[in-house]
């Protein structure tokens, strides 16, 4: 298990430096005179303020996203449960769009559209609650209410956007998902919530083991279902909102980075949720280094200009293809 562990770590290391050598402005070579210690304040710049919380922000949204993900699914019991479920996803676009197509912050505070986008992903999961509530916080009902939620918080995101078409090119990273532009402040600001929240989950691995069981067998070993359950969708939702804040919507990262887990790590949650947290931040990561290579393709072939590929449009696009083969795997199954 240690091994699984030290390759998913060096995968990590090998993303990171193809995400740090990606970006336009400076050339590998003169990337590595740079962490030698040399280079020019450009190159340094370019390196330490932009390039480097770029890369924190990509690993830190890809493990909040995975272990919401995995949460999600083992709480609701359904391997097709992705953020998106709570209703915190459209919720935390629906924010971050709203105060900044109309105004209400600006690109220079980004504390600010965290704090918006933070504000619709919880209200998005009030109203995922209000409704399933009333069900008996049923696993199927709740996935139900949750896509209807989702539907309704996308439509008021389209009206915002008809309110302020002027401003459709400055929000359309967050319907997307990208890390182009992060800095240290997004960085600071994600990384304790991430923590906190991280820790959470691990805490709740037990639970959530049992919950991946039955709720008969969960009740038969003595835990409280409803409060258990309750206690991960918080988590699920707090972990969802921070990587929306930060990065916007990545499409199926919550959504298929659990299923990978499991296969390597097992249905232990103890090991598997670590686990997700990195397969997460690798696939986040070599994702957005992927992007960049391709963005620099473009623009040397001469077609594209400063035109930069989001890295939320090539995990949508794998994520679809991967989605298939999950649901013909599976396609009568809940879990």
């Amino acid at each position: 298990m240690s091994r699984r562990f030290t390759v998913l770590v060096a995968l990590v290391v090998v993303c990171a430096g193809a995400e740090l050598a990606a970006g336009r402005g400076m050339s590998p070579a003169a990337l590595w005179d740079v962490l030698g210690g040399g280079g020019s304040p450009t190159e340094r710049h370019i390196l330490l303020q932009l390039r480097l919380p770029r890369l924190l922000v990509a690993l830190g949204a890809g493990a909040c996203l995975a272990v919401a993900g995995l949460v999600l699914q083992s709480a609701l019991r359904n391997p097709l449960a992705g953020p998106e479920v709570t209703g915190v996803t459209p919720g935390a676009v629906l924010g971050a769009v709203t105060a900044t197509g109309l105004g209400f912050a600006g690109w220079e505070s980004p504390l600010a559209v965290v704090v918006a986008a933070c504000l619709g992903g919880c209200a998005g999961a009030a109203l995922l609650w209000l409704l399933a509530g009333r069900g008996g916080a049923d696993p199927a009902q709740t996935a139900v209410h949750g896509v209807l939620v989702s539907a309704v918080l996308g439509g008021l995101t389209a009206m915002v956007l008809l309110v302020a078409p002027g401003q459709l090119g400055s929000v359309v990273q967050w319907l997307v998902g990208t890390t182009e532009g992060r800095v240290w402040q997004h960085w600071h600001l994600l990384w304790p919530w991430a923590m906190v929240w991280t820790a959470v989950a691990w805490l709740l691995a037990g639970p959530l083991t049992l919950l991946r069981c039955g709720d008969d067998i969960a009740t038969a070993a003595g835990l409280a279902t409803g409060r258990a359950r309750r206690l991960a969708l918080l988590c699920a939702v707090a972990l969802t909102a921070g990587a929306v804040a930060a990065v916007g919507a990545l499409g199926f990262v919550g959504l298929l980075v659990p299923h990978l887990a499991l296969a390597v790590f097992g249905a232990d949650l103890r090991r598997a949720l670590p686990g997700a947290a990195l397969v997460g931040a690798v696939v986040v990561c070599g994702a957005d280094a992927a992007a960049q290579l391709a963005s620099r393709l473009l623009a040397t072939t001469g077609g594209a200009g400063t035109l930069t590929l989001p890295v939320g449009a090539l995990t949508t696009c794998v994520g679809a293809g991967l989605l298939l083969v999950v649901v013909r795997r599976a396609p009568d199954r809940t879990f």
